[in-house]
């Protein structure tokens, strides 16, 4: 778990130092009069809708265990393990939250192999459901659907692969052949698989990629409430495009969080596309990211803080982290 801190301590770091260099270039005056000016109501209604996006995507969580007939986890303890997951958040597309399987694992003896996967699911479906956002997001201009091009393009590429059962196997043989651990990995890959194609097929894809759409709604809806803090009034549809479209960008690339590529996304759409005042956007990027990602940090150790009371014995090793790692892998 120390091992895990000091990564979210590197990445808070990294943080401050993008946004620090956001508030120079805008000009640290005026982001101090954009501030001046803000309503701190908005930010709370911002969390508010973020901790709805969380309570959505829960129920896709649930979904999933249904799904593979995970049975005995009362709401209370899979809602504190969902949310646990949220403390790895600021790892690239936030394959961290397989954090949650081991958690799930310590506390009601579920193989990881057989949860893990589910995170996998998670982001198919929620790059699913922000590509829809960006769809009808793109409606309020011209040029947008380029962007929903190259996310369906992806969604489209990952579905194939998983539902091709003989290629994703003659695949994961493959990998079997190879000496050392990689290949003794092999089993654990073609377990990983089974559940991933259970939650990938199409009749199991339909109930997430609509929660997802709706979760993902609530923070593109928190952008919204941000500008509207300033006094903007931004269409709807222009802040969905703007907030889809960054978390796409920054899902993507591989860095922590997004970190960089989020915030200059959605700083560029926002002054080039929205005409918003440079210290505005600045100010709006950073507000909406500390009431999304910075808050899920916080939702999620205090989640974890509750299950260490619950289970005493959680993560009593300070290997745990790369236990998860090496049953994953």
């Amino acid at each position: 778990m120390k091992t895990n801190i000091r990564r979210i301590l590197v990445a808070m770091l990294l943080g401050v130092c993008v946004y620090g260099a956001f508030a120079v270039y805008s000009g640290l005056d005026k982001m101090g009069e954009s501030l001046a000016i803000f309503h701190v109501e908005a930010f709370a209604f911002a969390c508010a809708l973020a901790f709805g996006n969380y309570v959505l995507r829960f129920l896709k969580w649930e979904f999933y265990l249904s799904r593979l007939d995970i049975r005995g986890i009362n709401k209370t303890d899979s809602f504190l393990t969902f949310c646990s997951g949220f403390v790895l958040t600021v790892t690239p597309g936030k394959v961290g939250e397989v954090f949650k399987s081991l958690i799930l694992a310590e506390t009601h003896g579920v193989p990881m192999t057989k949860t893990a996967p589910i995170v996998v699911a998670e982001r198919a479906t929620d790059v699913i459901g922000v590509v829809v956002l960006i769809v009808i997001g793109s409606l309020a201009f011209s040029g947008g659907l380029v962007w929903a091009g190259v996310g369906a393009a992806l969604v489209l590429a990952l579905l194939a692969i998983v539902a091709n059962r003989k290629l994703s196997l003659a695949l994961i043989e493959i990998v079997g052949r190879i000496p050392g651990r990689l290949g003794k990995t092999a089993p654990k890959l073609k377990a990983a698989y089974e559940s991933l194609a259970t939650m990938l097929h199409p009749r199991n894809l339909v109930v997430p990629s609509i929660l997802s759409s709706a979760a993902w709604l609530l923070e593109c809806l928190a952008l919204w409430t941000i500008l509207r803090g300033f006094g903007l009034s931004i269409p709807v549809p222009l802040a969905m495009f703007f907030y889809a479209t960054s978390t796409l960008a920054g899902a993507i690339i591989p860095v922590p969080g997004g970190l960089g590529v989020t915030e200059s996304s959605l700083m560029a759409q926002m002054t080039e596309l929205g005409h918003v005042d440079k210290g505005i956007a600045t100010a709006a990027m950073i507000l909406v990211r500390f009431a999304t990602l910075w808050f899920a940090v916080v939702v999620g150790f205090v989640a974890l803080s509750i299950m260490k009371r619950r289970y005493p014995g959680l993560l009593a090793k300070d290997t745990a982290p790369q236990k998860a790692s090496a049953e994953v892998a």
